[in-house]
């Protein structure tokens, strides 16, 4: 029973320090008979819990990085495990509680592109702090001049979210378009003795659609319309190049009002900045199909959801789909979450093991560099 005692706390011991940091250390005291081997195993005997080797021992030198939190509304802890490979980890709850001794250690804070911790009070309590490393490419959550300002670095994953958040929206457009979940309601309904066949979805192959934001995103989105026999329009701030329109059949239109009076589903994939705050609105609304459908995998704040609702309601546009609201979450009591034409998911576009994996070993990536003092991979520059 010793020794089953003794492996488990040497397995916890392992997972504190990296191996051979750890075996220097216990020949270095060997050597100065400071712990000897006997010493050793005996803090690991039952009964009684595993005792710690001495803090002299474990000579941890990584840096500390701040994150949210861990459990179901934010980091799963298998993520935060690549995290603990290069730094020591105090959760926002825990800084909470004793900020002026966790915060002179703090040097990196790593956060979600939901997340509002990253303020100016929060700052003020971090006078180490060297990077803001932000999982995902949109950073309008931040004040990247104010935190430039402080001599803090931020940074972002440009391209790494780019083929889910794009399987995404072409899966809510497929979800809304096919009324899958109604179908689904209908299937499962426990009294249910036959299937109905009146239940008519719009027809996608062949359709036209318009991606209003063609970065990485938009042209990802692209391709798969046209894996759908889809006639491809955008709009820009900048025409693509020929050879980027080709490899995706898509055809600019200039004039943002023209893609909306043409198109069958207007799928939004622009960064929230000023500029595109309120894109969608009434008079946009109002120049789309009355058989046309919204998909918005941007951010929230980008359409008018007064505007929408009433859009809806009326007739003026057939549906939406929607990966991303404002709020989030929307008031339980809010027009959207009733209306039969609206399909609603929580901003989970980027949420799949391989690319969540990516994104934050592409954060930590980040912040390693700026901490070592390195040229940061994906440093984001104020504007």
């Amino acid at each position: 029973m010793q020794s089953v005692s003794y492996v488990r706390c040497v397995k916890r011991l392992w997972g504190l320090a990296q191996a051979s940091r750890l075996q220097r250390s216990i020949c270095q005291l060997q050597h100065k008979k400071v712990l000897s081997v006997d010493t050793l195993v005996s803090s690991f005997k039952s009964p009684g819990p595993c005792v710690l080797l001495p803090s002299d021992l474990v000579m941890e030198d990584k840096p500390w990085a701040l994150i949210s939190e861990v459990g179901e509304q934010d980091y799963l802890e298998e993520f935060t495990d690549i995290i603990k490979q290069h730094f020591q980890i105090i959760y926002f709850k825990d800084f909470l509680q004793n900020p002026q001794l966790h915060g002179p250690k703090i040097q990196a804070i790593l956060v979600w592109a939901v997340s509002t911790i990253v303020q100016p009070q929060l700052l003020s309590l971090l006078p180490s702090l060297k990077v803001v490393a932000n999982g995902g490419v949109g950073i309008d959550h931040l004040d990247v001049p104010y935190i430039s300002s402080l001599g803090v670095k931020v940074t972002n994953t440009p391209g790494v979210v780019s083929d889910a958040t794009a399987d995404m929206a072409m899966g809510l457009l497929l979800a809304s378009a096919r009324k899958i979940v109604e179908g689904h309601q209908i299937a499962v309904v426990p009294n249910s003795t036959h299937m109905t066949r009146r239940l008519m979805g719009e027809e996608v192959t062949g359709s036209t659609m318009g991606i209003i934001g063609m970065g990485d995103i938009g042209c990802k989105i692209a391709k798969r319309g046209k894996g759908f026999d889809m006639k491809i329009l955008y709009h820009n701030r900048n025409k693509r190049s020929i050879e980027d329109e080709q490899a995706v059949g898509a055809s600019y239109c200039e004039n943002m009002d023209e893609l909306l009076k043409e198109s069958d589903f207007v799928v939004l994939a622009v960064n929230l900045t000023p500029e595109t705050t309120g894109l969608i609105s009434h008079r946009e609304l109002a120049l789309m199909k009355p058989t046309a459908t919204l998909v918005n995998i941007s951010r929230g704040l980008v359409v008018d959801q007064d505007a929408l609702v009433k859009a809806l309601q009326s007739g003026t546009i057939h549906a939406a789909a929607l990966d991303v609201t404002y709020p989030e979450p929307l008031p339980r009591d809010h027009p959207l979450l009733g209306l039969p034409n609206v399909v609603i998911t929580p901003h989970y576009g980027t949420n799949t093991y391989t690319t969540t994996t990516k994104l934050v070993q592409r954060m930590v990536e980040n912040a390693v560099a700026a901490v070592n003092g390195q040229s940061v991979p994906n440093e984001v520059k104020p504007k």
